[in-house]
């Protein structure tokens, strides 16, 4: 069935895709696929405000989303398969699903602060205000990223609250 010699990735995957692909498969992968969510029951989140609304509350945010919007172009310009890729994945793994998209925000806004990456950071922070999610929820969800990140997260925790501050008042 296979014409590998030796095992290999490229082997491997063909094997797999040769022998899984009759109907009763495919229709157990579809229910699974439907439960975990990833199916078509995915949708956009609803925003609260949208990004120029929260560019003309905060100073912080709109420099931030005009760089991200111009670094974005030049990656854009590249063309790059794997990166088109990998920002989908990103923005699917975003949407409105098991998990509401606050909820996975608010996630995505506690591993930024534990890497300790502060345009990460600020995206989520951003996303979380424009779906409706309230100071005291990102605030909490802050400590959790200090807990679990340490001291090291502090001076990144500086920085957003000072967009905090000026996203809530």
């Amino acid at each position: 069935m296979n014409s590998c010699s030796t095992p290999s990735p490229l082997c491997y995957y063909l094997l797999m895709t040769a022998t899984t692909t009759n109907a009763a498969v495919s229709a157990a992968e579809h229910k699974e696929s439907v439960e975990r969510k990833d199916g078509p029951d995915r949708k956009e989140p609803t925003y609260t405000f949208t990004e120029k609304q929260v560019s003309e509350k905060s100073e912080i945010a709109r420099r931030f989303l005009d760089t991200r919007t111009r670094l974005n172009g030049n990656v854009e310009k590249a063309n790059n398969f794997l990166v088109k890729r990998f920002y989908n994945i990103d923005h699917n793994s975003y949407l409105e699903g098991a998990l509401p998209a606050k909820t996975k925000e608010l996630m995505g806004l506690v591993a930024s602060a534990v890497l300790r990456c502060d345009d990460c950071i600020f995206y989520h922070t951003i996303q979380a205000y424009r779906l409706g999610v309230t100071r005291a929820e990102q605030e909490e969800s802050l400590n959790v990223a200090l807990v679990v990140g340490g001291s090291i997260v502090v001076p990144h925790l500086r920085r957003v609250y000072e967009l905090l501050q000026e996203l809530y008042g």
